[in-house]
């Protein structure tokens, strides 16, 4: 049955409807989109370099043991 209303809709042409715009201006538009979106996102690759780090100290108070801070909390 969905073959025949496949077939039944191929069959008769309908005409599409009017774009308010040229089928190109779309993509453009979006890639523009999505380029301003990616520039976005890179001005925030150089955020964690504003401070200084800072080192982790060992917490003896931790739910899980540290099994790599080599003494430090000692």
């Amino acid at each position: 049955m969905l073959l025949q209303q496949i077939a039944l809709s191929a069959a008769q042409h309908e005409e599409r409807a009017p774009l308010w715009a040229e089928p190109w201006v779309f993509g453009i538009a979006i890639f523009a989109i999505l380029l301003v979106m990616m520039f976005v996102t890179l001005s925030y690759t150089n955020l964690g370099n504003r401070h200084t780090p800072v080192d982790e100290h060992a917490d003896p108070h931790r739910q899980h043991p540290n099994k790599h801070d080599h003494g430090q909390g000692r």
